[in-house]
């Protein structure tokens, strides 16, 4: 009786937490798939079951592809860049130098701003002729160009901006893991005689691994997640050089209103995130060493 009364309380316990994620995650995921089946419904006309017609749309959508193709070069660019500068800062940042403090809030600082305040900066930075970035390239006797208005370089620039949001804030995770590592373990690596690399590629890279696995499924989501800087700085251009899935979310959503093309872009794109963290879990599970 004990036991089933410890059972009990544990569920009702979870209940509120299950309820909300239930009503917030699990069912708007449900009914975007019944939408992604329907038409957009329109003044004079109730919406219509019209089976994988969505679909079919979303398949002959060229700009649906186009925003495929920036959005896995996005996140070539930025996933792993942003995770290994992100190491790279905490393990400089863990070690007794002077200014620790001060360094870490630099590092965090981008973390902090709304995307639309960064955006805003790098407004400034990519502006053609008198921005930071035309000053300096001016230096060298290069022409003006027009960063973001060039399709050669608009994607690349936008990378570039995630990338420095994004790296302060996956430092923090990697920093608080390099922290509960015991010194026993630096101290025995340098009484066996290991070097600097070997400790860290033999020991420290490893007891990361469950940090480096929450981090890149974080990494992941938001390359797929974030379109702030996207509509503040481009809007998708030139020639849909810098729309990503959610930005042509957005627009057949929100601009267009066509409601159930929208439903089918989004149930694809939480298809293909579930099944990237399932591969990312099947990959990096038997590497992963909890304590």
């Amino acid at each position: 009786m004990k036991r089933v009364s410890v059972h009990v309380n544990g569920w009702l316990l979870l209940l509120p937490a299950a309820c909300l994620l239930a009503l917030f995650t699990h069912y708007p995921a449900i009914a975007t798939l019944g939408h992604s089946l329907m038409s957009t419904p329109k003044a004079n006309r109730p919406s219509v079951f019209v089976g994988l017609d969505n679909y079919q749309t979303l398949i002959e959508d060229a700009v649906f592809w186009r925003a495929v193709e920036n959005n896995l070069w996005y996140c070539l660019g930025t996933i792993p860049v942003s995770i290994a500068l992100a190491l790279l800062m905490a393990l400089w940042v863990n070690g007794k130098i002077a200014g620790r403090g001060w360094l870490r809030l630099a590092y965090f600082t981008p973390t902090v701003l709304p995307m639309v305040a960064v955006a805003n900066i790098w407004l400034f930075f990519y502006t053609p002729q008198y921005g930071l970035l035309e000053q300096f390239t001016s230096l060298f006797g290069l022409p003006s160009h027009n960063w973001l208005g060039s399709p050669s370089t608009a994607l690349a620039c936008v990378i570039l901006v995630t990338i420095w949001k994004e790296s302060g804030f996956f430092m923090i995770f990697y920093l608080a893991a390099l922290q509960q590592i015991p010194p026993v373990y630096a101290e025995a690596a340098a009484i066996e005689g290991a070097s600097r690399l070997t400790y860290l590629r033999r020991i420290v890279f490893p007891l990361l691994m469950p940090t480096t696995l929450f981090v890149l499924i974080n990494a992941v989501i938001n390359s797929f997640r974030l379109v702030d800087h996207i509509v503040v700085m481009t809007r998708g251009g030139p020639d849909n050089a810098t729309t990503l899935l959610l930005f042509h979310l957005y627009e057949v959503g929100f601009k267009f209103w066509d409601m159930g093309y929208a439903a089918a872009i989004t149930a694809v794109l939480l298809a293909v995130l579930a099944l990237l963290a399932l591969i990312q879990f099947g990959l990096l599970e038997r590497r992963i060493h909890y304590r």
